[in-house]
């Protein structure tokens, strides 16, 4: 225990002295936080719209004005021909062109359903298609309210109008804030791309620097280097999950539902598959640039192919079943879990089952690869 108490507080003081690795361990987290919890937003606001109001009359001017109202939509200045709609879509100065024919009031005086044109630019389809379906949302709503609205102009106050109502109730992110989504990922992602990139230098830094071959002629044994040189990897890589944690909650405002020491602890398991990789990438890598561009190499497919940024149920089949292989999907299907829907082990078991089944073998196959050798 002695001499494993002086090697970990050789890697912390060795850590301490590498501002590269400082930076690695507490500027970037908090960097890719910012960037993916601000930056990588699904969400939909301030969509610009031209209207092309061709009626002009007092139905007309209020759809307008709705629209205007609306967070979803930022109404620019009208456009004054149909075919002037063309050339702003074309230029990209909008992304959504409405047309209001010029019998569009007396239609609606007539009892009848108004057409309107909508022209939507599918150049970014996320975008396009949320924004279409919450314009036609409004549209439906207004039509509603107009038909009510010439009933009782008719004096048919009784008559009950046709149709089928529905009311959502969104459950676990109220708001749909993508950010609620998104940073309990970044959770999962650090943890993975600071333990591998860490854990992947661990040998390869001490062969270059001459330092290893002062660690071969010391009593330590080769399962003492390797728990010295992991110990502190896994508590840095804890230190920035608080970190993040914190953050989330103080900054993000993320709703955490779930129990911590169930999300801290399935996070110490994640660390035995990062550490593992990291290892298997230290005992092949010659120099430090091959195991970073190694570790590089093995992080992006994870993160990729997890769920982290794009729906797995969204890949080809064939990727889909690739996705099982891949740990940090069932991570962060807990982390997400935990955090928005507050559930626990009854419900996560499966993908804590298949966490640890990784973690195990993969850091059995990192401590199998770590030879105390040049």
């Amino acid at each position: 225990m002695s001499r494993l108490a002086h090697l970990i507080k050789k890697e912390f003081t060795q850590v301490r002295r590498d501002p590269a690795v400082l930076r690695l361990i507490l500027i970037a987290p908090i960097m890719q936080l910012v960037l993916f919890g601000y930056a990588a937003s699904n969400d939909v606001r301030n969509v610009p719209v031209a209207i092309c109001d061709q009626d002009n009359s007092a139905d007309s001017r209020q759809l307008a004005e709705e629209i205007s109202q609306s967070r979803y939509f930022h109404l620019t200045p009208m456009a004054g021909d149909p075919r002037a709609l063309e050339g702003l879509l074309l230029r990209g100065t909008v992304q959504i062109g409405l047309h209001v024919p010029r019998d569009f009031h007396r239609t609606l005086e007539r009892g009848q359903t108004a057409q309107v044109g909508m022209y939507v630019d599918g150049t970014d389809s996320n975008n396009a298609t949320v924004a279409a379906a919450y314009l036609t949302g409004l549209l439906r709503a207004r039509g509603v309210s107009l038909a009510e609205r010439s009933a009782r102009a008719a004096g048919r106050r009784g008559v009950t109008m046709p149709g089928i109502r529905s009311e959502p109730r969104v459950w676990y992110n109220q708001d749909l804030k993508s950010v609620n989504f998104m940073v309990p990922g970044v959770f999962a992602m650090i943890l993975l791309v600071l333990t591998v990139n860490l854990a992947s230098l661990a040998i390869v830094r001490e062969r270059e620097t001459g330092t290893l071959e002062q660690l071969l002629v010391t009593p330590l044994r080769a399962r003492e280097l390797l728990i010295g040189k992991t110990v502190p990897f896994a508590l840095m890589a804890m230190f920035d999950a608080g970190i993040i944690f914190l953050l989330a909650r103080g900054w993000f405002h993320v709703p955490f539902r779930g129990s911590m020491a169930l999300l801290f602890g399935m996070a110490l398991v994640f660390l035995l598959h990062s550490l593992g990789l990291g290892l298997v990438i230290s005992a092949l890598a010659r120099t430090q640039q091959e195991a970073q561009l190694t570790a590089f190499m093995v992080v992006m497919p994870n993160i990729l192919l997890s769920g982290f940024m794009y729906p797995v149920e969204n890949m080809p089949v064939v990727i889909q079943y690739v996705t099982y292989l891949i740990p940090l999907r069932y991570f962060l299907q807990i982390v997400r879990g935990i955090f928005l829907r507050g559930v626990g082990v009854e419900v996560l078991w499966p993908q804590m089952a298949m966490l640890v089944g990784f973690g195990v073998v993969t850091f059995a196959i990192g401590a199998l690869a770590f030879r105390k050798r040049l």
